[in-house]
């Protein structure tokens, strides 16, 4: 065989190893220089004008040192004055209906009285919420204008594969909008940031403060995430930023433009806990993923599809749930009113089961009441617990009893150190089964107090005269 036989016969072989990277579904690895010199160009042009700024400005009251304090308030013969001031933030945000639908993160218009929208052709239109939620950190404005504006469609964020080539559009650091490029670094990451929501697709392309709210984009033009989160030691970008899914998005859009006040995720009635390397081997599990049920409610969804403790979730629909959180986003991303197909280990033994997502019940009435009078709880809120207001305080599904909701400022509940999501267990011996209950016993007004709350699943006791 001659040289020039091999050479050809070499060159055709890296081509036949390189085609199938990505050709049955449209990617493919560059296979030349002028290739690897292409532009993000006509991308950005199509996608730019529906990324925005977002200015956000809320009034702060700075309180006086003196304030509330009954020795100057005398002294002085009046309330000392506190002083207000303005604050403004920028983020980003990305149009996705063109009647002005913009999305965005709730942490940049959280607490905001008046908010902005600035399009990249330098016209600015006044604003509305019309949906927010602090959990999956994202909230929904409307443009105060009959007009019609540039979008970016919505893309399958589940389509998306580590190493796509993606873009980052917003404005960081307020010195104008910006694109960054690099690559899906990873994907269904959690932990990242406080709060319910563990579902992020990680990106290297450069996000900084000011990008939160901005559009992360695939190369179809589809936005498939909205930058929420960095890792950074120092305020700048590290290559490692998180976005929101778009198919979260979908949902929470959808809600929206539905008239829902609130986000209310799918209510299952159980519990779920990670798969460690341990109750894998002892589940005879082949992999530490999935979400292990730890507790069922009875009556609950979750035990009418036939959901046992001790079983281990590790597929929703056909997708792979890696740990409680995946799971979470992916029956989030089903709906209310939805049916999800769940794939269930158990034993060893494969099943599945189908499960209908509905809105938390609320089957205990709050019967919510201010609690007054000259006693340890007076200035506290209490109400009576139940699936839908365990799930609005992130409270476990299971919790059941009189929780405080609120606390009052210089009460005396507030001096004696109890909090909002305390579980009121007994007062005096006598077990606190209601708000009434509670209100009844506070009346009697003994001369000793004997409390027991429960605080994040640890029982307290405290004694007061």
């Amino acid at each position: 065989m001659t040289f020039a036989r091999r050479s050809t016969l070499l060159v055709m072989t890296v081509l036949a190893l390189a085609a199938p990277a990505g050709a049955q579904d449209g990617r493919a690895v560059p296979q030349s220089n002028a290739e690897m010199q292409l532009s993000f160009a006509p991308l950005v042009k199509q996608t730019a004008g529906a990324v925005v700024n977002v200015y956000a400005e809320r009034l702060v009251e700075r309180r006086s040192i003196f304030d509330g304090d009954p020795f100057f308030e005398e002294f002085f013969g009046q309330r000392m004055p506190n002083r207000t001031e303005k604050q403004s933030s920028l983020g980003s945000g990305v149009i996705v209906g063109a009647n002005g639908i913009v999305v965005t993160n709730n942490h940049v218009i959280e607490g905001a009285d008046d908010i902005k929208v600035a399009l990249a052709d330098g016209r600015e239109f006044a604003s509305k919420v019309i949906l927010k939620d602090d959990r999956v950190d994202l909230a929904v404005l409307k443009i105060d204008s009959d007009g019609t504006f540039e979008t970016v469609p919505l893309g399958d964020s589940d389509a998306v594969e580590v190493g796509d080539l993606v873009l980052a559009i917003g404005n960081p650091f307020g010195v104008g909008q910006t694109v960054t490029s690099g690559i899906v670094s990873a994907l269904a990451r959690n932990q990242v940031k406080a709060g319910d929501f563990g579902f992020f697709i990680q990106t290297d392309a450069s996000i900084n403060p000011g990008n939160s709210g901005g559009g992360l984009i695939n190369m179809k033009g589809e936005l498939i995430g909205i930058n929420t989160a960095i890792f950074s030691r120092g305020g700048g970008s590290n290559g490692v930023g998180f976005a929101i899914p778009a198919n979260l998005v979908k949902v929470f859009v959808a809600s929206a433009e539905g008239g829902s006040t609130t986000f209310d995720r799918p209510f299952v009635g159980a519990t779920f806990d990670a798969v460690t390397s341990d109750v894998a081997e002892a589940l005879g599990l082949h992999r530490a993923r999935g979400a292990l049920v730890s507790k069922v409610l009875p009556g609950s969804p979750a035990e009418k599809a036939g959901l046992k403790p001790g079983q281990v979730v590790t597929a929703v629909n056909g997708i792979a749930v890696e740990h409680p959180d995946a799971l979470g986003y992916r029956l989030a991303t089903v709906g209310i009113g939805g049916e999800a197909k769940l794939a269930v280990s158990d034993g060893g033994k494969e099943e599945e089961l189908t499960i209908a997502l509905d809105r938390a019940p609320e089957s205990t009435p709050r019967d919510e009441r201010l609690i007054e009078g000259r006693n340890p709880f007076a200035g506290a809120v209490v109400a009576n617990l139940s699936p839908r207001l365990a799930e609005e305080l992130r409270m476990p599904a299971g919790s059941t009893g009189v929780v405080v909701t609120d606390i009052n400022r210089g009460s005396p509940a507030a001096r004696i150190g109890l909090r909002p999501r305390d579980v009121v267990i007994e007062l005096n011996g006598t077990s606190v089964a209601s708000t009434e209950i509670l209100e009844t016993l506070v009346a009697e007004n003994p001369a000793i107090w004997r409390v027991e709350i429960e605080r994040d699943g640890q029982r307290i006791r405290q004694f007061f005269r």
